[in-house]
């Protein structure tokens, strides 16, 4: 193993990728290939190329880890659990392009195959009843929470990740395509696609990190999810496309706590296509294109919602008596600027105990919303398919 990571160093330093700021055609070369696994505590570049990736890697506190554009990355479920971990004071450096893409994929591309991207930092979370850390819930039992509000755990640009999304050890730890445990602000995540995976297709857990240019694509469970009070202000142009299996376009919870802070997120498309059922089949009422809950917040504008016409589902759903009184009655969910196609019920509560009404200020609908605006490109295409169409 040390002869191979020596080679990939050298081979690194031959090869320098595919990278390029203007995004031109690069001139072709040998892809590198090699093994990536174990802990990585030094910092290291992967030049563009093939590499496998077994086993649960952990980038450690103190190193850097740079890909290459233009780089496939397999996992393979028949050799065991895989993920890529980037743990608090690590750094992931992704240099993909709108062209050259960085692919973390799986060999046989079956959804749940692998954990996907995971990344821990130090800014705040709260936790149920206020908790300031807590432990992560993808089998790993790592700690995360922290008082660094800029953590910066990398960069990840034109980056997908594939069929992730894997539930291990008792079948209740689960992992999504991208993890992010209380990162900070300072991390940077564009132009990402999280790709047919079985659970959600970005998970953020607390902390103060945005995302701009946001695809989910065909993920099992909900497209985008967050808890522990996450509360990124920077977020744009989030895509969500839901097919064959499908729960909530975004599910939205602050772990019971009625902060007095709220993520923001703007430009969001929500798309279900027909035909598409939850994770519990037809029992489980998990359809809706926005549910909020346990104190779950936010504000939102120029949203495009289509396809949720199942019967019973509405656009947003209010879950509980306390959301509806302390979010929704005090302005702390904003929904404006959003157009409902098919005819879907605006919004509900989750039962007959309460009634939602938003303030005109909080809710407005219109006929010119847009939802997002991303430019499609080789990242954003599979199997000739563009994920945006």
């Amino acid at each position: 193993m040390k002869k191979l990571v020596l080679s990939i160093a050298v081979l690194s330093i031959v090869f320098p990728g595919c990278s390029s700021d203007d995004d031109s055609p690069s001139t072709p070369v040998t892809p590198v290939t090699g093994e990536i696994t174990g802990e990585i505590s030094d910092n290291r570049t992967y030049a563009f190329g093939d590499y496998t990736l077994k086993g649960i890697v952990r980038i450690k506190s103190g190193s850097t880890v740079i890909f290459d554009a233009g780089s496939i990355i397999t996992a393979d479920v028949s050799n065991g659990v895989d993920a890529l971990v980037i743990e608090d004071g690590g750094k992931l450096i992704v240099n993909g392009t709108a062209s050259e893409p960085v692919v973390f994929t799986e060999e046989s591309e079956t959804p749940g195959s692998w954990g996907g991207i995971i990344m821990y930092g130090d800014a705040p979370i709260m936790g149920a009843s206020g908790v300031t850390t807590k432990t992560s819930e993808d089998g790993l039992a790592l700690q995360y929470g922290g008082s660094n509000p800029t953590h910066n755990g990398g960069t990840l640009r034109f980056v997908r990740v594939e069929y992730a999304g894997k539930k291990i050890t008792d079948g209740t730890s689960e992992m999504n395509g991208f993890s992010f445990y209380s990162v900070g602000s300072g991390t940077v995540l564009e132009n990402l696609v999280s790709y047919k995976g079985a659970d959600d297709g970005f998970e953020f857990y607390g902390g103060t990190v945005s995302g701009k240019n946001l695809i989910s694509y065909g993920n099992f469970d909900d497209s985008f999810d967050w808890q522990d009070g996450w509360q990124g202000q920077s977020n744009t142009n989030w895509y969500a496309y839901q097919t064959g299996t499908g729960n909530f376009g975004m599910e939205i919870e602050a772990s019971n706590n009625n902060n007095s802070f709220f993520p923001k997120v703007i430009n969001i498309t929500l798309k279900r296509a027909p035909g598409t059922q939850t994770e519990g089949g037809s029992s489980a009422a998990e359809y809706d294109a926005i549910q909020f809950k346990k104190q779950g917040n936010g504000d939102f504008s120029n949203l495009l919602i289509s396809g949720y016409t199942t019967t019973g589902a509405t656009a947003v759903r209010i879950q509980d008596l306390n959301t509806n009184s302390d979010q929704v009655n005090q302005g702390k969910i904003k929904i404006t600027n959003v157009k409902i196609n098919d005819g879907t019920t605006p919004y509900a509560a989750a039962g007959t105990d309460f009634t939602v009404a938003f303030d005109p200020a909080n809710w407005s609908v219109s006929n010119s919303a847009t939802g997002a605006s991303i430019s499609a490109g080789n990242w954003a295409t599979v199997n000739g398919i563009n994920l945006l169409q």
